[in-house]
């Protein structure tokens, strides 16, 4: 099929949309640039633009028809959210109505929503399944959890379809080292170890030690972007086949503390950068983890790429792309 890729050029969109031509399908990619960056598409067609603005979507479903999209345009730092929150309401929101109405004019159908687990918050009983109460705790998370709203609703009036597909936390880059994170427009903790490690930055920030859990740090679940972009187009061929919406959480079930991160970094990498041991920040759960049983159910998926192949991609992709895709600088 022909899938519109909005935010096609950012880390996730543009795993996926390698894995869409891989699966031979046809992409078209709409991205403002803001934080994307063209040579991560390797050559695939690009439209520079908005989804906030109607007339230029109406051109490219006309031009382009086609069949589906998968929408990764979004702001996404929940800090900057709560400083900045109208910024990503009307991006957030707005663009995705703009985009979602589009696709209504112009008869798309199916559609795959980049959402996130910050739309349950602090979960109550972990792993987290699909059907765990919301409670998101940043404007970011909120804006996540209004779109899937907003497509429950227009599954139910409409003839749109739509998979949310809530993952945990990206990390890593390619398998074969042709593009990757760039870590000038991201606060994810990965990267950041990546540039201790490097020497772009004096030491990585270990935000609270006293968690009660086995070595006082927060857990989180890192899955590999490989295995979230191989998640995006099984959930694009599914809907399609299927014609029901439905959503998943995509995570590997396991989770890693945050040392356990800094420490294969160190193991990984061979340097010994140095670590600031800072009090915990307000909103930031103890631990969160997945249940992705349904999606592996569902849609035959597994992921393949655990806590090693994550920090060592990264390691390969930023010690070789020290300043991202800027070999400029």
């Amino acid at each position: 099929m022909k899938v519109l890729v909005s935010g096609g050029a950012g880390y996730i969109g543009s795993h996926t949309v390698r894995e869409l031509l891989a699966r031979g399908h046809q992409v078209v990619i709409l991205d403002t640039l803001e934080l994307g960056n063209k040579q991560s598409l390797l050559g695939a067609p690009l439209i520079q633009g908005d989804t906030a603005d109607g007339a230029l979507l109406d051109k490219i479903f006309t031009a382009e028809k086609p069949d589906a999209v998968m929408h990764f345009a979004a702001y996404k730092a929940p800090g900057e959210s709560m400083s900045q929150p109208a910024k990503y309401f009307r991006n957030n929101v707005s663009g995705t109505l703009s985009l979602l109405e589009a696709m209504l004019r112009h008869d798309c159908r199916y559609f795959v929503f980049s959402s996130s687990c910050a739309v349950f918050g602090t979960p109550k009983d972990l792993p987290v399944t699909e059907d765990a109460p919301f409670g998101p705790e940043s404007v970011y998370g909120e804006t996540k959890l209004m779109v899937e709203t907003m497509l429950r609703w227009f599954d139910k009036t409409t003839n749109l379809r739509s998979v949310s597909l809530r993952y945990f936390n990206a990390s890593g880059a390619s398998l074969d080292n042709k593009i990757g994170e760039d870590w000038t427009v991201t606060g994810n903790l990965v990267p950041l170890v990546m540039k201790a490690a490097i020497g772009k930055t004096e030491a990585v920030n270990v935000f609270g030690t006293d968690y009660p859990t086995k070595d006082g740090t927060a857990i989180r679940d890192y899955i590999h972007v490989v295995d979230l972009a191989v998640a995006h187009v099984k959930a694009i061929e599914r809907v399609a086949e299927t014609n029901k919406s439905t959503d998943y959480n995509l995570g590997t079930g396991v989770g890693s503390t945050v040392k356990e991160v800094v420490d294969a970094a160190k193991r990984i990498s061979g340097v010994d950068f140095k670590v600031n041991l800072a009090p915990r920040r307000p909103g930031d759960p103890i631990a969160i983890w997945a249940d992705s049983s349904k999606a592996q159910r569902e849609l035959d998926w597994k992921p393949q790429y655990g806590l090693e192949e994550i920090i060592s991609t990264a390691w390969r992709w930023h010690s070789t792309h020290p300043n991202g895709y800027d070999s400029e600088q």
